[in-house]
């Protein structure tokens, strides 16, 4: 069987484990390097992510538009002052702030912002990026990554389609269709003037066009999902473009290729606009048109993350129910320690093994340090609590079983449900 794990030395063997294990992050919004300045890093980012800007202008008398004219390092410098030195920075962002600092070796009681600055700025992004990884325990992240949008689209185009990049394997890609299935009414015009012969009734000739679009982006970007973000009012079936897309365009072609559908449910876009990215908010969503989505198309996949803390419990439901249904992640406003400990929770005992239980939505690449560095100490604390249920039965544990399970847990799931190699 192995080597048996005692109760008094439990929690040492799973910390060991789970801090050992290399993460395949399925969900961030980072890019491979060779993407240029679309990915975010450094400290001037990472103080300036928008959880920091909507905590900041909660507390200080700026108008928003006065906010947005100041440049990256003054609105870096107006939070590092309000949050962290009129305030004492306990909140989920500034702590991540501060533990990134702390895991690349930098003196957090200094609190010297000109010092921090330097050091970013001694940094080569390509060898940053490894001891990032590295830090983390990464073996991979997911990419989100947008045909629509012009500064990518050009590099996919013009790069990577002709070869003159790479993609490295650490970064996969995730074909996103927010705008496609979001924005159709002006979205067609833009793939007709990229040759696709769509009109925005969607008669049967476009749809064959949307479905060409799809597998020619699926060639280019080989993703390992398809990835819309919707509101929380989604419902489906509806008598909506929307629905016709996901129905006669999106099921069929991800059934055709393997690549799953990937629906996050549940925002609530600008709610205060002068925030701009830093205003949405969340909604409670019908999972029924989840349900529907399952049942009605058992042959295709779903990964499935959900914004509200609400729809937790009917998305655990409702995968147990559902082989076809792959919850993922606590996304978002949930990426917060008490609701990753109250879902994880949950997420164990009603589905066992069978979930993936975190992604880190990074944003910012620095922020995978904390991101995961938090995410792990709860992951390993909860396998604690229930491998100890387990063992009061009776049952015995070995080293080798629950490292099983962790491999599963923080990557194998995603893969082996997706029926791919890593």
């Amino acid at each position: 069987m192995g080597e048996q794990v005692k109760i008094d030395n439990l929690a040492a063997v799973v910390n060991e484990i789970v801090q050992d294990t290399q993460i395949t992050d399925v969900h961030t919004h980072l890019y491979d390097p060779q993407f240029g300045d679309l990915l975010l890093w450094g400290f001037e980012e990472l103080v300036t992510y928008h959880y920091l800007i909507a905590e900041t202008m909660r507390v200080v008398e700026l108008p928003y538009e006065k906010y947005w004219q100041l440049s990256k390092t003054e609105q870096a410098k107006l939070i590092w002052e309000t949050l962290f030195l009129q305030n004492s920075p306990y909140s989920e962002a500034c702590r991540g702030v501060l533990t990134t600092l702390k895991r690349l070796g930098l003196d957090v009681a200094a609190r010297d912002f000109e010092g921090y600055r330097k050091f970013f700025a001694t940094q080569e992004l390509d060898e940053y990026v490894k001891h990032v990884f590295d830090i983390a325990n990464l073996k991979c992240v997911v990419m989100t990554n947008d045909p629509f949008d012009d500064q990518e689209r050009k590099v996919w185009l013009e790069q990577v389609v002709p070869g003159k990049i790479v993609p490295d394997p650490s970064f996969r890609a995730a074909l996103r269709l927010d705008i496609l299935l979001n924005s159709w009414e002006s979205t067609w015009q833009l793939l007709k003037e990229w040759g696709y012969e769509v009109t925005v009734e969607l008669d049967d000739i476009s749809i064959k066009e949307v479905q060409r679009f799809l597998k020619d982006w699926i060639e280019i970007m080989d993703p390992v999902y398809m990835a819309v973000s919707l509101p929380y009012d989604f419902r489906f079936p509806e008598a909506s473009s929307r629905s016709k897309l996901i129905e006669a365009c999106i099921l069929p072609v991800s059934l055709e290729t393997d690549v799953p559908f990937a629906p996050m449910v549940g925002v609530r876009r600008r709610i205060n606009p002068a925030l701009q990215d830093a205003g949405d908010g969340v909604g409670k969503m019908d999972i029924g048109a989840i349900e529907y989505l399952c049942a009605n198309f058992p042959k295709n996949k779903f990964l499935v993350t959900l914004l509200s803390r609400e729809n937790q419990h009917e998305l655990a439901v409702l995968a147990r129910k559902f082989r076809n249904l792959m919850p993922f992640g606590c996304w978002w406003f949930l990426n917060n320690p008490s609701l990753i400990d109250e879902i994880t929770r949950m997420r164990f005992e009603l589905l066992g093994t069978s979930t993936i239980l975190q992604h880190s939505d990074a944003r910012i690449l620095d922020q995978l340090i904390y991101k995961w560095d938090h995410s792990r100490r709860l992951i390993s604390e909860t396998l604690v609590d229930k491998y100890s249920d387990l063992m009061d039965t009776g049952w015995v544990l070995t080293k080798m079983e629950i490292r099983r399970d962790v491999e599963k847990l923080m990557g194998e799931n995603l893969w082996d449900f997706l029926e791919r190699k890593l």
